[in-house]
């Protein structure tokens, strides 16, 4: 019978181990210095006094500086008069500490939206810093901004103390649409700031499938903390209710209570307290806008060329709008070889 071999007793684990020495702290230090240089920096507090106007980056959570706006003079955006008094009254009363409303401005493509959000904000600002009438005013016969805030029931303008804080002086901070679900952290940044701020984002619309309207919701009303006091939120779009209408009807075949389901994607628009509408342009008003840019620009040609070349650019775009129109002046300024430039505009209000 064979006998049994038993095998060799194996030194404890502890005594196979060579002794390890402990890290030094030179050692220590240097990981530590390692990890720091690793770890992203925590951002600069936003500079609200070197621009008036900033983009929000939410990837490195900071507000970028834009030196110059791409925006219109007011006195050229033409035949939205009664939208453009009832936002320049919202947006002052918000300047001086008073109650104001978020504002979605939709309607017609190339009517001037966004291009009045920017006018307005640079209107207010400078007739906040400089109360007296403005030169783009007396060149252009435009009514005073105190003039039209000053109507029976209507406070005027008015300059000293702003409640709440600040001078008056309102920054325009533009948060693109695929950043929305960001906006709280964008108001956090902004909460307690000495400054007032207009969140501006374009063409804000959600398509199917899309629940980021959910936190837009929530931070312009009904959350815990609100919109805060400094900020109101003004929006462009396409679309009356931010949703494309068979996003609505889906809803209405499929929920179990239609009725509930529309409600709930169509309550964003009522976060808005002022709705602005946009409409298509009649003729003569789609007429005054091109003898506007072409008076404001300074380019030479007969009057009654330039209404029948611009009647015809139109019918080939298949609309009438401001945006048309600047495009055919484009074109015509560049076939009469005239820049176009702000300066070029200046020069030529001064004559």
């Amino acid at each position: 019978m064979a006998k049994r071999v038993k095998p060799p007793v194996s030194a404890p684990r502890a005594a196979q181990q060579s002794p390890r020495s402990a890290p030094s702290q030179e050692t220590l230090e240097r990981i530590a210095g390692a990890l720091e240089r690793l770890a992203p920096r925590a951002p600069a507090p936003p500079r609200y006094d070197c621009a008036d106007a900033f983009s929000w980056h939410p990837d490195q959570r900071r507000l970028v500086p834009v030196v110059k706006v791409n925006r219109v003079e007011m006195s050229l955006l033409k035949g939205i008069d009664r939208v453009r008094d009832m936002l320049l009254e919202n947006t002052d009363r918000f300047a001086r500490g008073l109650p104001a409303n978020n504002a979605l401005l939709w309607g017609a493509r190339g009517m001037g939206k966004s291009s009045l959000v920017k006018a307005v904000h640079a209107e207010v600002n400078a007739a906040r810093q400089a109360p007296a009438l403005s030169a783009p005013h007396r060149k252009s016969g435009l009514p005073d901004l105190r003039t039209i805030l000053r109507n029976p029931g209507r406070p005027g303008l008015r300059r000293g103390r702003v409640k709440g804080g600040g001078n008056g002086v309102l920054k325009l901070v533009e948060i693109h649409r695929e950043d929305i679900e960001s906006l709280p952290e964008l108001m956090a940044l902004m909460r307690g700031a000495a400054y007032r701020f207009i969140v501006f984002c374009d063409d804000l619309s959600f398509e199917a499938q899309d629940t980021s309207y959910k936190s837009l919701k929530a931070m312009l009303e009904g959350g815990i903390e609100g919109r805060p006091d400094n900020v109101v939120f003004y929006a462009t779009s396409n679309r009356r209710h931010l949703m494309a209408r068979d996003m609505m009807e889906n809803e209405r075949a499929s929920a179990i209570n239609p009725g509930e389901a529309v409600e709930e994607k169509v309550s964003l628009s009522d976060r808005f307290g002022l709705w602005l509408g946009f409409h298509r342009c009649s003729q003569d008003e789609f007429l005054a806008m091109v003898d506007g840019y072409v008076s404001h620009y300074g380019i030479s040609h007969p009057r009654e060329q330039v209404h029948r070349e611009a009647l015809e650019w139109a019918t080939t775009r298949g609309a009438r709008s401001g945006r048309v129109a600047w495009q055919y002046v484009q074109d015509l300024a560049g076939r009469l070889g005239v820049a176009i430039s702000d300066d070029a505009g200046r020069t030529a209000a001064d004559r």
